[in-house]
């Protein structure tokens, strides 16, 4: 992909401070547990996102796949999956340095650095012109976004007519008892595992109260609907713990 598809505008302007301050913050968390997330990431889920994202690489599979974009891209196991498909570029984004730092090691250990470029950049102002991309993947990562539509909506712009786009994120169990469960995990046991590892007690703390207000199931796809996605389908997985939701543009 050519030079040609960055975006020419300039970095959106927000006269309310309060955004950029939240947004600093997520980023500065993120940066903070790179070196772990990976090891925290796998042990936390014990393995099952892995499950997870290999589901997402079926939908892939389905679809026309030469331009691909990870927003959200993080360390990575979302692109380096993607590359199995043979595309002619990845591009991945994040607004985490450290994350990308991170992702960049493991890319030159697998000879992908040449085929997955890596740019620090916000979701909510993909650097990126319309109709670039075939598919748009990002794995925990619109949960982050401090305005989801906004975010939604740069997805769907940069996406090409006919493309799709894949979002593998947390949502909330509803049958007894992994309702139950479930909570006691988030709210108990992973934060304190979490921050003693990562040595970072707000960011897992983080992660049960962002999903808990997080829109899942029918609610997310109404704002996949809103940001003009069409044919949106949304599939629980591992007993709702997770959930896979598409649009197409």
């Amino acid at each position: 992909m050519k030079n040609s598809i960055q975006n020419p505008r300039k970095p959106q302007q927000i006269n309310d401070p309060t955004p950029l301050a939240v947004k600093e913050e997520v980023r500065q968390m993120f940066d903070n547990i790179a070196p772990r997330y990976d090891f925290l990431n796998h042990f936390l889920s014990m393995g099952i996102d892995r499950i997870w994202r290999r589901r997402v690489y079926k939908i892939m599979k389905r679809h026309p796949h030469q331009q691909i974009l990870d927003v959200a891209s993080g360390t990575g196991d979302m692109a380096i999956l993607a590359s199995k498909l043979k595309p002619e570029a990845i591009f991945g984004i994040d607004i985490s340095k450290e994350m990308l730092n991170e992702q960049h090691k493991k890319l030159k250990a697998k000879n992908l650095d040449k085929l997955i470029k890596l740019k620090v950049a916000d979701g909510e102002d993909i650097p990126f012109e319309a109709n670039s991309f075939d598919i748009i993947t990002t794995a925990f990562g619109v949960r982050n976004f401090e305005n989801l539509d906004l975010g939604l909506s740069e997805m769907h712009r940069v996406l090409k007519n006919g493309g799709i786009t894949i979002i593998l994120e947390f949502s909330k169990p509803t049958k007894t008892p992994v309702k139950q469960l479930y909570q006691f995990y988030f709210k108990n046991i992973l934060p304190f595992l979490g921050s003693k590892i990562s040595k970072n007690s707000h960011a897992y703390t983080y992660l049960p109260e962002s999903v808990g207000h997080f829109p899942t199931g029918e609610a997310f796809t109404e704002h996949l609907k809103n940001a003009g996605f069409r044919n949106t389908t949304s599939h629980p997985l591992t007993f709702g713990i997770a959930s896979i939701y598409t649009g197409q543009k």
